[in-house]
């Protein structure tokens, strides 16, 4: 958040904390929680992109490389066998390996809406704010699960390739967005493969070692004033920040 505010401030950008927000004049974006983010979101007039909850699980398995589910909270109190179980966007719990549905925190509504995956190891992980369809800045930022954040080497060019891949084939994403793959180790294949680890809101995504210049072009498209959202990205601004349309409540 510090490297984002500070290249903020160097393009001439007012920077304030939520907390710190008084009259706000000409346009206002938005890098935060969703929580403090649903708070200042209509009065900012800010329009805040996310993929859709259910992305990930509509992907082809030769994307995921497991099979990944979208269901509730109900479903997975259900599980039986241990599950990698997270809230699609909110980390309104752990994202985790549950060995079983019982294992879950307890006060969860249980309508609240879920991702179910296998467990799989991922050696590698990487984070990709793309825009447009493009990686604009990336960065590893863990290594068999432990924070190892470091730019991008020689894996760039897999990972480019890849990513053309998905944005051709898969779901549609907004405009400006944070997409996180891994090498999925594969006892029954040499070496490793690309996979999706999830998709995140640009908006609410740490930029580890990736350049913070252009992660901030990226946050400033997916957290920007709504009358310049692009008619594209409007199925995939958050409900409560979505503006009002004639006749409407």
């Amino acid at each position: 958040m510090e490297l984002l505010a500070v290249e903020a401030a160097g393009r001439g950008m007012a920077v304030a904390a939520a907390e710190e927000l008084g009259e706000v004049a000409g346009p206002a974006y938005w890098y935060g929680g969703p929580v403090a983010g649903a708070r200042v979101a209509g009065r900012l007039g800010v329009g805040l992109l996310e993929p859709a909850d259910g992305w990930l699980a509509e992907l082809p398995v030769e994307f995921t490389g497991r099979e990944v589910r979208a269901g509730t909270v109900a479903d997975a109190w259900a599980l039986d066998r241990p599950a990698f179980v997270k809230p699609p966007r909110d980390k309104s719990f752990p994202a985790d390996v549950y060995t079983d549905g019982s294992r879950l925190p307890a006060g969860l509504d249980p309508a609240t809406p879920v991702l179910l995956s296998e467990v799989v190891t991922f050696a590698a992980e990487y984070r990709l704010f793309l825009l447009d369809g493009e990686i604009a800045a990336a960065s590893r930022y863990a290594v068999f699960g432990r924070l190892d954040p470091r730019p991008l080497t020689a894996e760039g060019p897999e990972i480019a390739e890849f990513v053309r891949e998905l944005v051709a084939s898969g779901p549609a994403l907004p405009s400006a967005v944070v997409v996180d793959v891994g090498q999925l180790l594969d006892p029954y294949r040499p070496g490793h493969r690309w996979a999706v680890v999830e998709a995140n809101m640009a908006w609410f995504s740490h930029a580890y070692a990736a350049d913070p210049a252009r992660v901030l072009d990226v946050v400033l498209r997916a957290a920007g004033p709504r009358e310049r959202v692009r008619p594209g990205d409007l199925p995939f601004v958050r409900a409560w920040s979505r503006p009002v349309l004639p006749g409407t409540r």
